[in-house]
């Protein structure tokens, strides 16, 4: 509840010849409260409460959130409720997106003018201009979290997201004269013959004998075991144990920005946590090449077990931006389309869930369950929504007994 004044202040001499005055308010509690004055005359009193009734008013008016602007409210929403609550990356992505596609446009806008028109214009501009649905559906929940927590706290009366919902993705597949494809035949995947040409590549040597890449065996050891970028660069030498062929996944490397408490500063850093779920921590087997892609990175640099396995040159962790950098130099030498890093992990998943063809025919496969192990996700339904291609030939001759 906000402060208000419930009266304008009355004047009154006192019993003593001295002249008295109260002004009577609400707190924020909603309870009756009252300010008094005295004076030697009923024109200081009356100057007394006018200068009062002028501080409490501006008072009121700077503390009325709904007259602050958008970029002011919601800068101080993130900081004050999303930043302590929030992993440091997400909180980095969330603070992007409100500074790339909501400041811009609403920034200087006061939130109680904002209307439902305003919020479909910034989805609908972000679609004309051929952003990804992804990004455009980072702008809606961001702006639908903001102001439920506006109309929560009723800052704000009316809710404006309540008329402006986020875009179908059909139709704003549709709108952008895309097709709307089934999740797992979105998933970039390497050829046979691509991930033969990249094995190539990544082995390069210099005349000396010396690797072209700086550890592009870890590439090698992402195909061969589904790692997550973040997984591979928080490995320490002590999670792998070559004996039972078989690495423990405890934590994880991320790229944040700078920051000086909740203020950003130039420049980005590296931070170790936790993994991306629950089920993320777990046990990854190895084979044979995954086995040799790990000696050969130690191989190259080893400062011990309590270091990372995929390292810097001083055995410091490797920043994911130069790791990503050192993968697209590979890709664009050996001349195969760009893919991001997930690319790898993605690849070992559809062999394992859709099956390798085996010398003698066969093919040889692992059911989604085993597969979302592997990887660590939460349930085997996601495992199937992206890794399991629709195969239509198995329905061949299944109606021939329902002759009609």
């Amino acid at each position: 509840m906000q402060r208000k004044l419930l009266t304008n202040g009355n004047a009154f001499k006192r019993t003593d010849g001295r002249w008295g005055g109260v002004v009577w308010y609400m707190d924020e509690s909603g309870e009756r409260k009252r300010k008094s004055f005295s004076g030697t005359t009923k024109q200081e009193v009356n100057k007394k409460m006018t200068e009062y009734i002028l501080s409490f008013e501006k008072m009121v008016e700077e503390s009325d959130e709904s007259k602050k602007t958008l970029f002011v409210s919601m800068q101080c929403w993130l900081e004050v409720f999303k930043y302590p609550s929030v992993e440091r990356t997400t909180y980095d992505r969330l603070e992007c997106t409100a500074k790339n596609h909501i400041y811009p446009e609403l920034g200087e806008r006061v939130i109680s003018t904002i209307k439902s028109a305003d919020i479909k214009r910034i989805l609908n501009d972000r679609m004309d201009k051929g952003y990804a649905y992804t990004t455009v559906k980072k702008i809606h929940n961001l702006l639908n979290e903001y102001f439920r927590y506006l109309t929560e706290q009723e800052i704000i009366q009316k809710n404006p997201m309540q008329s402006a919902p986020m875009i179908k993705k059909a139709n704003f597949m549709a709108a952008q004269g895309k097709e709307n494809l089934p999740t797992n035949e979105t998933v970039t995947v390497f050829t046979p013959k691509e991930i033969e040409i990249f094995k190539k590549e990544c082995f390069r040597c210099r005349k000396t004998g010396k690797r072209l890449y700086q550890q592009s065996s870890a590439y090698i050891l992402m195909l061969n075991t589904g790692l997550r970028t973040g997984e591979i660069l928080g490995l320490l030498n002590s999670d792998i144990d070559l004996e039972n062929r078989v690495m423990h996944l405890q934590r994880g490397v991320k790229e944040i920005a700078r920051r000086d408490g909740v203020n950003a500063e130039s420049g980005r850093e590296v931070a170790v946590g936790k993994l991306k779920s629950v089920s993320s921590k777990r046990d990854v087997p190895l084979n044979n090449t995954a086995i040799e892609m790990i000696k050969e990175l130690r191989k190259e640099f080893y400062f011990g077990e309590n270091t990372p396995l995929v390292c810097d040159e001083k055995g410091g962790y490797t920043r994911p931006v130069n790791f990503r950098k050192r993968f697209y130099r590979i890709l664009n030498a050996a001349r195969i389309e760009k893919k991001g890093l997930h690319a790898l992990r993605h690849t070992f998943a559809t062999n394992l869930v859709n099956g390798v063809k085996q010398e003698d025919g066969t093919i040889k496969a692992l059911s989604p369950k085993q597969v979302a192990d592997l990887l660590g996700h939460s349930t085997s339904q996601i495992t199937e929504m992206y890794y399991v291609k629709k195969d239509t030939t198995r329905l061949n001759g299944i109606t021939d007994e329902f002759e009609i």
